[in-house]
């Protein structure tokens, strides 16, 4: 895809259907009149009086608490700098939907048009009692050191500028990591620091915060090395000067043992690799492109422990490991703001976190066999759900036992729950496979790829890396449709009814006639049926050509469903055919079995189609309960098609005792179980 093409479907994801990313959306009933009468005048009156007797109130009768502002003025935007605060909203917009995502935080957005610090201060304290937590963003250094400090020591609600604190506390939980594995101690090694901005600041007063000593830091920025004989340094820097006599990156780096990169791409050379001590640790964390290539790193220094800030290699410095966790422990006890102990703690959680036995859950959604802890695994991966419960107890409790939570928490394991129900998972699914499916990319055969709705998503499974897609149609329409949606890869291009394909045509009429001449099929109709997309389709998954085909956009059910009984058939120990959709629900996905395939099954079927959708289920890293769906509950129809649904109920109780599974439920009763 052309930038220009990469522009404009980025403006269309922003405008449609609805501008914009976020939205409010009511969390109480307002069907009736009763209802919005309770919403708002008259019944809004009594929880405004309980609030005046009380202003603790707030956080008992309105969403205060788990409502977290998403503040800039656009000074600093990433990768584009100063562009104002309307230009910024699309940026914090994204922060909130992170913020949701993750941690089920709500957000407002707010964009401040000033760059005077104390008028952004005061706007900020003039709207501070509407929310819970205040995530400043995107601001210009050194402006953003003295807000966030004057914010932090005038308001009682928690305060942090993620671009500062955000990478340094995963970064610092990964170092901590890093350090272990290379067997050296953070208050011995020695630590360059490339960038001088609030990130690399904050970053090495955390890193000084573990251990780091001030004399075993050098940190450099656009001039060189900060050296105290240097004029017209800000106090940030001066914190950071050294008195040693160097002034270049390649000087600083001999010997050193860590190297933190928070400036621009490809400022660290091999020659500079190699001139570092025994098992190197780089953090080279400059976005896009770090400041030295990945591969390169690897390639020049075997013994090197290196971390990224890209999704692509090992080890992602990645601030949405941190900062909805962190606001989320710190609302949960109502924290009065976000310290240097409870950002420690995130540290530590994260740290202890990466060495601990990952769970299948997260190896399938990253197509590893088994991470584990070690040069390429110092760090959680994003979509580990076990995040959710382990980093905000840890916030929450530093936040209890440094004075600073209004709330604490007395039910730990109460609290795990809560936060696990809390966990976003209607979508979560999808982004697992995903990621996934871009760690091995297979072969899908669209075998309409002449529609263009289906041409579009072959285009995106592309350009995502989540699949090499072979495209199967008229060619030259294709070919056509390829032009207008600016899709210009080199990709396999396949009409069953060119002659360019005879000979592979007939390969496969052969095979097809081996398969299936005791009933009926002569080699003369095979040839015929080959000319037909979906049995070419099917027939290459049959002979290896592909992994997997795209069909029924323009054809019925049945139709599509023909071919790949006849040529793909049944895995070896399946006895039954079924159909499973996945639903997408807030609650999480629901995988609905049969709904396509069997019109009439009996007991023994309907418990083999609900076993095999319980593997399904886990074959996504999902831990399946099932309900076995009828007009009635628990035998309140002696019906037999009832009287059916109750006995592969029992059928799956003796034969599979570990299956969580029960019924027969109407459909209301089981969702709402």
């Amino acid at each position: 895809m052309s930038k220009q093409s990469k522009r404009i479907e980025a403006l269309l994801y922003h405008a449609k259907p609805t501008p914009g990313k976020i939205k409010v959306v009511p969390s109480k009933k307002y069907a009736s009149q009763r209802d919005l009468s309770l919403a708002y005048s008259p019944g809004v009156a009594e929880p405004c009086l309980e609030i005046e007797k009380d202003i603790n109130n707030v956080y008992k009768y309105t969403a205060k608490g788990n409502l977290v502002a998403v503040i800039s003025n656009g000074t600093a935007v990433l990768g584009l700098g100063n562009i104002g605060p309307e230009a910024s909203k699309p940026v914090m917009e994204g922060k909130g939907l992170l913020f949701k995502i993750f941690a089920d935080i709500d957000v407002f957005d707010i964009e401040v048009n000033t760059e005077n610090v104390d008028e952004f201060i005061e706007t900020v304290k003039n709207i501070a009692p509407t929310f819970g937590g205040i995530n400043l963003e995107d601001i210009k250094a050194p402006e953003a050191f003295e807000i966030e400090r004057r914010l932090k020591e005038e308001l009682d609600i928690p305060v942090m500028h993620d671009d500062q604190h955000g990478t340094a506390i995963i970064s610092a939980a990964a170092l901590l990591n890093a350090l272990e594995l290379a067997e050296k101690k953070i208050e011995e090694v020695k630590i360059v620091v490339s960038g001088a901005g609030a990130a690399a600041i904050s970053c090495t007063r955390l890193y000084k915060a573990f251990g780091a000593k001030s004399e075993n830091i050098v940190m450099l920025d656009s001039k060189g090395v900060i050296r105290k004989d240097r004029d017209n340094l800000t106090s940030q820097k001066e914190e950071f000067a050294t008195d040693r006599k160097i002034d270049t990156l390649e000087e600083a780096m001999k010997d050193t043992d860590v190297f933190i990169g928070l400036s621009m791409a490809d400022v660290v050379s091999p020659e500079m690799l190699k001139s570092m001590s025994a098992n190197p640790i780089v953090f080279a964390m400059a976005n896009p492109n770090p400041e030295i290539n990945y591969d390169l790193a690897i390639d020049t220094r075997e013994d090197i422990i290196m971390a990224t800030g890209r999704s692509d290699h090992p080890n992602q410095v990645n601030n949405v490991l941190g900062f909805p966790f962190i606001f989320r422990g710190a609302l949960d006890v109502r924290a009065t703001k976000i310290n240097e102990e409870m950002k420690m703690a995130a540290v530590k959680a994260l740290s202890r976190l990466a060495k601990e036995p990952v769970p299948e859950q997260v190896n399938l959604a990253y197509n590893e066999t088994r991470l584990t802890f070690g040069k390429d695994y110092i760090i959680p991966k994003p979509f580990d759900p076990r995040l959710i419960v382990e980093v905000p107890p840890a916030v929450a409790k530093a936040a209890m036992e440094s004075g600073v939570a209004k709330e604490p928490i007395e039910d730990w394991d109460r609290y795990k729950n809560a936060l696990l129900e809390r966990l976003g998972s209607d979508n979560k699914l999808v982004r697992q496979l995903l990621g996934r499916a871009r760690t091995n990319p297979k072969r899908v055969v669209f075998a309409e790829a002449d529609q263009l709705d289906v041409l579009k998503a072959a285009q995106i499974v592309y350009e995502e890396g989540v699949a090499e897609p072979v495209l199967l149609g008229r060619k030259d329409t294709i070919i056509e449709l390829m032009s207008e949606i600016d899709f210009d890869a080199d990709i396999e291009i396949i009409d069953p009814k060119s002659d360019d394909e005879t000979e592979r045509k007939n390969q496969y009429a052969k095979a097809y006639w081996e398969k299936r001449k005791r009933q009926g099929v002569t080699l003369y109709s095979a040839q015929k049926i080959m000319r037909e997309r979906n049995y070419y389709a099917a027939m290459m998954v049959n002979v290896g050509d592909a992994d997997a085909l795209v069909t029924g956009y323009s054809r019925s059910y049945p139709s599509v469903v023909k071919p790949m009984l006849e040529l793909i058939g049944m895995a070896d120990k399946a006895s039954r055919i079924a159909t499973t959709n996945v639903m997408m629900t807030q609650r999480g996905p629901m995988f609905l079995s049969d709904t396509a395939i069997n019109i009439d099954p009996d007991a023994k079927d309907l418990a083999r189609i609900a076993r095999m959708t319980s593997r399904v289920a886990r074959m996504f890293g999902i831990e399946p309960v099932t309900a076995m769906i009828s007009y009635s509950n628990f035998g309140s129809s002696e019906n037999p098609r009832a009287r059916k649904v109750q006995e592969a109920v029992s059928i799956l109780h003796k034969a599979y005792p570990d299956m969580v599974v029960d019924g027969e439920l109407q459909t209301d009763f089981a969702l709402n179980a």
